[in-house]
């Protein structure tokens, strides 16, 4: 199938072997209000009170593939006032995403970081994506084409805007889409040359949104 054939549209089924992924830039969207969970979602303990924070645990996931992680959330969020600089793995904070934007928003800012650290890829997710493994980073890279600007991991339900990997050029192109007043993580899905990945393990794409998701997993 050549990139001509990979519509906005259509599903690319990648091969299997392995390719050269080349430098990926991790960036976690943790500005969030957590509205449905009743508390930060970035800080809650997982998989129990013994364990880490679960930003802390995406970020070191992320990290294992990923040659610089950033975390984008305001300084005005739960996620910054709660663990800012309380350790955990290395990371970098992007604090200056537009306030009332939503995720949006923060992939604007995140590609714009990475962007200018030089990273042409980006890899993002959700701080709420506690079972996210460097596989799905692995199997969205070789779905990764010089026309393509987004690759989006994509199940038998639906597409996931928020596990993808976006060119950090298009970071302009997202923040227009904020400008005009646009909020929904799909738009970039129209905005953008998309390719969709069909992933191999849908238990990476599972987020917690609500405290009976988290019980679910800790229970399942």
């Amino acid at each position: 199938m050549t990139d001509s054939e990979i519509a906005n549209g259509d599903i690319a089924e990648l091969p299997e072997t392995a390719v050269p992924i080349p430098p990926i830039a991790g960036i976690v969207l943790a500005g969030g209000r957590s509205r449905r969970m009743g508390t930060d979602k970035a800080s809650i303990q997982w998989p129990d009170e013994s364990a880490e924070p679960m930003l802390a645990r995406i970020v070191r996931t992320v990290s294992e593939r990923c040659d610089r992680v950033y975390v984008v959330a305001a300084q005005e969020s739960s996620a910054y006032q709660l663990l800012h600089g309380t350790g955990g793995p290395e990371a970098v904070w992007v604090t200056d995403e537009e306030p009332g934007a939503g995720p949006l928003g923060g992939l604007a800012a995140g590609l714009a970081a990475a962007a200018a650290d030089g990273f042409g890829l980006g890899f993002v997710c959700a701080t709420d994506m506690p079972l996210i493994g460097a596989g799905l980073i692995d199997e969205l890279a070789r779905g990764a084409t010089p026309s393509t600007q987004a690759v989006i991991a994509h199940d038998d339900r639906r597409d996931h805007p928020m596990a993808a990997i976006y060119r950090t050029s298009s970071a302009q192109t997202v923040a227009d889409l904020v400008a005009g007043g646009e909020r929904r993580m799909l738009a970039v899905v129209d905005a953008l040359e998309t390719r969709r990945v069909p992933v191999s393990n849908s238990e990476w794409l599972t987020n917690v949104n609500a405290p009976e998701d988290l019980h679910d997993l800790r229970v399942s």
